[in-house]
């Protein structure tokens, strides 16, 4: 199962505004995968939104930029068209130093997916233009004035008066004159230059001052060095970034927020920013296009085409404005975003792509995925150059190789997916592992690598699963991993046992040796629950959900009777089925993994682990709730909704996120929404306050 990086948790406690009450982690995680927001609630669907902001615009990008828009924020534009988060600018999280008054607001940009859109948007301005002229033919009218003028059926009688349709034909006149600028949407960090400092966006009205980065030698792009020029982004150029961060950043994102950074900066930006690689690029100093109103509507692909590609920066649309002074300060501004200047982001959902090579890659459970190296090609706003191919069964059978032509879609889903291949090649099907040549064997529709002891792919893959499900150990990525590997490192057990000399003689220096060393210590200290200890081992159908509903069961305790490691084989696997989640199939995979790693398991918990026991269920129908389907729903006033739904599974309830016809009670505390509530209207569930559910359980609380 997917998680957070420990980085990605860390920017979420620390940042104050974004406690989490609807979604844990681990779902958090699972919903950028999966990229469905169909099935979630109103408030977990803006808490998801917030929460990717957050991370976005601390480095830690959790989706993509056109997966926010398109799939996410589309969503909640869809079921809540006025929704104040649609009206409010994006604040950028990031606050290393003094938050001050910004010297102009600083707003975010109304976003358009298709021409037609921008049609309406031309439309509006074409109507403000004719508004404006209404009222300058009126300028004894107080605004006041003018609006009731506007509404009675006097206007009604003037909209066909002479002189309305003289100020009509004004009006087009004015808007045939009319010129629009158009420029790349830079994909950086916003910031705002008034000469003595520089500051981030923030809210819109207050920012953080980042001044420090002109101190570090950054200088503005695009006129050798001109400060004070407004609004920008921090950016850095593509082909530096390939060439020369890629190793040590993971996105421009990544490298742009340490750029910003109180901390001393890494070499390697800094050499970025020596090489002016790295810029601040005032927007006023970006290349554009200007053309007419009709040169707009007729020629828009090209003029995308053309601006798009005009720098050698991440650019995720073109940003397209009014130049006209009069009619911009006429159309100002809403709390979001200015009304003369609108951005245009592409969306499209599928291409025909040509496959230039297809490479096989060992997971952590030996199975080999193939993914095929394509075209890099624009889809929903993002650059696509990878996708996997599922399985060799499917390449096999579809003829997916170098060369092939396919369908490649990206409609709802953070992965692209191969959706049909157009034009077919002879597959050749690799026989060996690709990192430890070891023979491989076919399972059904799938390829396997069977070394599981020696394969670094999966040793590596494992034992950074084991960190990143723990949550509570850094500096273990995919780089020390390796060395540790390849320095005969194969197990977690053996990465506990190290030693500070041990690392050295690996190559690590003595700072970065005790750093590591520290963490595997923090990670034995620090409570972690059991059942999160037993996912990190990754075992087959032992996602961290399951793994919790079995420990509510069994236990992890040596010295318990319900020790899950002593079961007899029968009696488990009956047993297990009969918790929810698990099928007999399922129920014996599960046996027989939980057999092959005990000894494993035995070991690395007698190096001491604070472990946490998971509480158990109610196994009889004492608790009023039991085997009841429970929905939680609004900001609960005596307890954490975390807190309430953890106590509710161990009194045995099941917890679903949406109404549905089998829920049993909708708890609802206060600011719910109207979906959950018209929902359980509709479908018959009970709705019950958080006072009268907590006396529904007082009796046995």
């Amino acid at each position: 199962m997917l998680s957070l990086s420990n980085m990605q948790l860390k920017i979420l406690e620390e940042e104050g505004d974004l406690e989490s009450t609807h979604l844990s982690p681990e779902l958090i995680a699972q919903i950028a995968t999966e990229a469905n927001p169909k099935d979630l609630a109103d408030e977990q669907l803006l808490e998801f939104l917030q929460v990717c902001n957050a991370l976005y615009r601390s480095g830690e990008t959790l989706i993509s930029d056109a997966d926010y828009d398109f799939i996410f924020l589309a969503e909640l534009k869809k079921r809540h068209p006025h929704h104040p988060y649609l009206k409010t600018v994006e604040p950028e999280v990031i606050a290393f130093g003094k938050t001050v008054a910004l010297p102009v607001r600083m707003l975010s940009t109304e976003k358009a997916y298709s021409l037609e859109e921008i049609k309406q948007w031309v439309e509006r301005i074409k109507k403000a233009i004719l508004n404006l002229e209404v009222e300058k033919a009126y300028p004894q009218l107080s605004s006041e004035e003018l609006k009731d003028f506007k509404l009675s059926p006097e206007f009604k009688i003037f909209k066909l008066s002479p002189e309305f349709e003289i100020l009509k034909l004004k009006a087009e006149n004015i808007f045939d004159g009319l010129t629009f600028k158009i420029t790349p949407k830079l994909d950086g960090f916003a910031a705002y230059d008034d000469g003595n400092g520089l500051y981030t966006r923030g809210d819109g009205r207050k920012g953080t001052d980042i001044s420090r980065v002109f101190e570090r030698g950054l200088m503005v792009g695009g006129n050798g060095g001109e400060r004070g020029l407004g609004a920008g982004e921090i950016v850095v150029t593509k082909s530096y970034f390939q060439q020369h961060l890629s190793p040590y950043f993971d996105t421009a994102r990544n490298f742009q927020a340490s750029v910003i950074k109180e901390k001393e900066l890494e070499q390697h930006a800094q050499q970025a920013i020596k090489d002016r690689a790295a810029v601040f690029y005032p927007f006023i100093l970006l290349p554009c296009r200007t053309v007419t109103a009709s040169e707009l509507l007729s020629e828009l692909d090209l003029i995308i085409q053309e601006v798009w590609g005009s720098v050698d920066y991440d650019v995720d649309g073109v940003v397209l404005e009014v130049t006209d002074d009069e009619i911009k300060k006429y159309m100002g501004a809403t709390r979001h975003h200015h009304r003369w200047q609108i951005a245009y982001k592409e969306n499209l959902n599928s291409a025909e792509v040509k496959v230039l090579d297809m490479t096989p890659q060992t997971s952590r459970s030996g199975r080999i995925t193939p993914v095929a190296e394509l075209e890099p090609t624009r889809l929903s706003g993002a650059l696509i150059s990878r996708a996997t191919a599922h399985y060799y069964g499917m390449v096999k059978e579809w003829g997916i190789a170098k060369d092939a032509v396919i369908r490649l879609t990206r409609s709802g889903e953070v992965i692209p997916k191969i959706e049909r291949v157009l034009v077919s090649k002879y597959a050749e099907i690799p026989e060996q592992c690709p990192s430890c040549n070891s023979e491989l064997v076919w399972d059904a529709n799938d390829l396997y690598c069977l070394n599981t002891k020696n394969c670094p792919a999966q040793i590596e893959s494992s034992i950074e699963h084991f960190f990143k499900t723990l949550g509570n150990v850094d500096g273990f990525g995919p780089k020390v991993i390796e060395k540790l590997n390849a320095n005969g490192i194969s197990e977690i057990y053996d990465v506990y046992l190290l030693d500070i000399e041990r690392l050295k003689s690996m190559g690590f220096g003595e700072k970065t040796a005790q750093n590591l060393l520290d963490e595997l210590e923090r990670s034995r200290k620090e409570p972690i629950e059991d059942w999160r200890f037993l996912g990190a081992f990754g075992l087959d159908r032992m996602g961290l959900g399951n793994c919790e509903r079995l420990l509510q069961t069994y236990s992890l305790q040596k010295d318990s009777s319900n020790y899950i490691f002593d079961l007899e084989q029968e009696k488990i696997k009956e047993k297990i089925k009969e918790i929810d989640g698990f099928a007999r199939k399922t129920s014996e995979i599960v046996f027989d993994r939980l057999k092959a790693i005990k000894n494993k398991f035995e070991k690395l918990l007698g190096l001491g682990f604070n472990l946490v026991s998971t509480k158990k269920n109610i196994s009889n129908n004492s608790s009023p709730i039991f085997n009841k389907l429970l929905v939680f729903t609004g900001t609960m006033e005596h307890a954490k909704r975390d807190d309430l739904i953890k106590e509710a599974k161990q009194l045995g309830a099941k917890i679903g996120t949406s109404v549905t016809a089998k829920t049993d009670y909708l708890i609802a505390g206060d600011k719910v929404g109207e979906t959950k509530l018209n929902d359980a209207h509709k479908k018959g569930v009970k709705v019950i306050t958080e006072k009268e559910y907590l006396a529904l359980l007082k009796n046995i609380l």
